[in-house]
C-alpha cells in the first residue's frame, strides 16, 4: 500500500513539473522513473488526474481553452428562442411592440393601397391583403397625406374663389391643418377601438369563427382612407358638382371595403345587432367625408 501511494505521488509531481517547465524551457521531462516504478509493480492501481481537478495555472500553461458550454447562458437562451420562433413579444406600451408594425416591404403597401381603392365583391381585405400581418406604416402615411391634402385643397380653393377681388387679401388658414388632423386621426384610431370593443363583446355572447385584432381593424380603416386622397385633390377645381361626385365615389369605394371586411364578423349575430353595427360603420364614414367637405372647403 505504501508503494502504491508513492507511485501516485511521484507521477503527480512529475506531471506538475512537466506542465510548468515545458512552456518555459521548450523541452519536457521523460517519465523514466515513474515508468520504472510502475514496471516493478504491474498490479498497482493508478489514479488519473482529470482536467476538472487540474489547477488553473496548469490549464493556462498547457494551453487549454474554455469549453463552448461555458458561454453566457442568457445568450444561448436568446439563440434558442430565435431559432425555435418562441421569442417573447414585447409589452404593448414599449417601442419594440410597435416597431414590427412598420417592418413591411414597399410592394406590400402598394398592393394594399390598390386593394383598398378597387374592392372586389366577396374579397375580404384582411384575408386577402393583410394575411394576419397588419402594418401601421401605410395607415400612418395615408392619414398624414390626407391631412395635408385637405388643408392644401381648402386653402387653394379659397384662393381661387377670391381671385380677382380687389378688396380681398389672401392669408393662409393654418387652422385647417389642425381641424383635418383631429378629424382624420380620431376617425382612424377611436372608431376602430370602439368597433374592436363591440366585436369582442359580441364574440363573448355568440361564438363566431371570424375575429379580428385591434391592429387589423386599425389597418383596414387606415387603408380605406386612401381613396379620399385623389378625391380631395379634385376639390381644388372650383366646380361644386365635381366635388360632390368625387365624395360620393370615394364614399362608395371606402364603405365597400369596410362592409365586405366586417360583414363576416357579424353575420352570425342577431339581425338588429348586425344592422346597428353596419349602419354605424357606414354613417361614420359618411360623416367624416361630408364634415371635411363642409368645414374645409368654401362654397
Amino acid at each position: 500500500m505504501l508503494r502504491l501511494l508513492l507511485i501516485v505521488f511521484v507521477k503527480h509531481k512529475l506531471a506538475d513539473k512537466f506542465l510548468l517547465d515545458a512552456p518555459r524551457h521548450g523541452q519536457g521531462i521523460q517519465f523514466e522513473e515513474a515508468g520504472n516504478l510502475l514496471e516493478a509493480n504491474r498490479d498497482a492501481t493508478t489514479i488519473s488526474i482529470e482536467d476538472d481537478d487540474m489547477p488553473e495555472r496548469q490549464r493556462n500553461a498547457a494551453g487549454f481553452t474554455p469549453d463552448v458550454d461555458e458561454e453566457d447562458p442568457h445568450a444561448s437562451d436568446d439563440k434558442t428562442e430565435l431559432l425555435s420562433g418562441q421569442k417573447k413579444n414585447a409589452p404593448f406600451w414599449t417601442f419594440e411592440y410597435y416597431q414590427r408594425f412598420f417592418d413591411i416591404e414597399t410592394h406590400h403597401v402598394k398592393e394594399r393601397i390598390i386593394g383598398s381603392m378597387l374592392p372586389w365583391p366577396g374579397k375580404n381585405f384582411i384575408h386577402v391583403h393583410l394575411r394576419r400581418n397588419p402594418d401601421l406604416y401605410g395607415p400612418f402615411w395615408i392619414c398624414t397625406t390626407l391631412v395635408f391634402a385637405l388643408a392644401i385643397s381648402g386653402n387653394f380653393s379659397n384662393f381661387l374663389l377670391n381671385l380677382g377681388k380687389p378688396d380681398h387679401k389672401y392669408s393662409p388658414q393654418f387652422g385647417k391643418v389642425t381641424i383635418a388632423a383631429t378629424a382624420i386621426f380620431s376617425y382612424a384610431w377611436f372608431v376602430p377601438l370602439a368597433l374592436w370593443g363591440c366585436l369582442l363583446w359580441r364574440n363573448n355572447k355568440i361564438m363566431n369563427l371570424v375575429s379580428y385584432s385591434f391592429m387589423e381593424i386599425v389597418c383596414v380603416y387606415g387603408y380605406s382612407l386612401a381613396i379620399y386622397i385623389p378625391a380631395v385633390v379634385l376639390w381644388i377645381i372650383p366646380f361644386e358638382w365635381l366635388r360632390w361626385c368625387s365624395i360620393v365615389v370615394a364614399l362608395c369605394l371606402s364603405g365597400s371595403v369596410l362592409v365586405m371586411t366586417f360583414w363576416p364578423a357579424v353575420r352570425e349575430d342577431h339581425p338588429k345587432v348586425i344592422a346597428a353595427i353596419m349602419s354605424a360603420i357606414v354613417l361614420l364614414n359618411v360623416l367624416l367625408a361630408v364634415g371635411c367637405k363642409v368645414l374645409l372647403l368654401p362654397y
